[in-house]
C-alpha cells in the first residue's frame, strides 16, 4: 500500500504551477512535476468563485476521497495538484472520480490493468 502525503506550503504550489505540466477536462485541472521519491504528494485547490465554504469542502473531500480509493493505480514520485473548477459545484463522487482518472490517463500516471 502506498502513502501520499499533502502538498501544503505555498511555495510547493508555485512550483509545480510554473515547473509542472498541465491537463484538464471539464470539471478538473492537474498539474503534475515529478520528483525523485516513491511517494506522491496531493495538493488540492478549490477557488472561492467555486462556491461558499461549505460547497468548497465537500468538493475538496470528493477529490481526496476519488485519489485515496484509487492511489494503487498512480504511477509513485509526482507532486500532483489538483484545481476543481466552477462546473464542478454540483457534481458527484462518481463524476469527479471519473474526471481524476482521465487527467491521470492523461499526463500517463496511471498504471492500467
Amino acid at each position: 500500500m502506498k502513502y501520499s502525503e499533502s502538498l501544503k506550503k505555498n511555495r510547493d504550489f508555485q512550483f509545480v504551477y510554473k515547473n509542472g505540466i498541465s491537463y484538464s477536462n471539464r470539471y478538473l485541472v492537474m498539474y503534475i512535476f515529478e520528483r525523485e521519491t516513491d511517494k506522491n504528494r496531493l495538493g488540492i485547490s478549490v477557488s472561492k468563485k467555486v462556491g461558499n465554504s461549505i460547497v468548497r469542502h465537500r468538493l475538496t473531500r470528493l477529490i481526496r476521497e476519488s485519489y485515496r480509493l484509487q492511489e494503487e493505480r498512480f504511477k509513485c514520485g509526482y507532486d500532483i495538484v489538483v484545481i476543481a473548477r466552477t462546473s464542478a459545484r454540483e457534481k458527484n463522487y462518481v463524476q469527479i472520480e471519473s474526471a481524476l482518472l482521465h487527467l491521470g490517463r492523461l499526463h500517463k500516471i496511471i498504471n492500467e490493468g
